[in-house]
């Protein structure tokens, strides 16, 4: 699991060292740190830290040894990866027949967020749609590409994944 934590350590040499070194201590795997000697609470500083550690028992046992150094935990929290993909339709369509689509697709996933942005008509009616997606899992990006194959094709639209 991946989490991040805002911590507060004493303003003296060697702490952020002794902070950060626990999260090994659990098989943890540091993926980002932020020191910020701007932000100073109580002779504290911060310490954004962002690891991945395999299970609840491992951060449990993250949090009490950090407790018995002194190192105050202000916010802990899971970050969650989401997987983006990108789709061009081309054909005679309308924003709402886009906007219906996503909805359709809202349905067989959950969107994480969706973007969109069309282009104008042209002499032959024929309009572009540019769509971003986001899902949390691979599983539902495959199910999101299966989707718009199938919705594309019943409509007879031209559709182009992963631009």
């Amino acid at each position: 699991m991946l989490v991040n934590a805002e911590l507060y350590v004493k303003d003296l040499p060697g702490q952020l060292v002794d902070s950060l070194t626990p999260i090994s201590m659990v098989d943890g795997n540091i993926t980002a740190v932020v020191h910020d000697r701007e932000q100073i609470v109580n002779q504290r500083i911060c310490v954004n830290v962002t690891f991945e550690v395999a299970d609840n028992k491992g951060l449990d046992r993250l949090k009490a040894i950090w407790k018995s150094k002194d190192v105050m935990i202000a916010r802990m929290g899971s970050v969650y990866e989401t997987h983006t993909m990108e789709y061009m339709l081309i054909g005679k369509f309308s924003a709402a027949n886009v906007e219906k689509l996503l909805e359709e697709a809202s349905n067989v996933v959950s969107l994480e967020s969706s973007d969109v942005s069309y282009s104008s008509k042209n002499a032959t009616s024929t309009r572009t749609a540019m769509i971003t997606a986001e899902v949390l899992t691979p599983e539902d990006l495959e199910k999101l590409d299966r989707f718009f194959r199938s919705a594309c094709r019943e409509s007879g639209i031209v559709y182009i994944r992963g631009l």
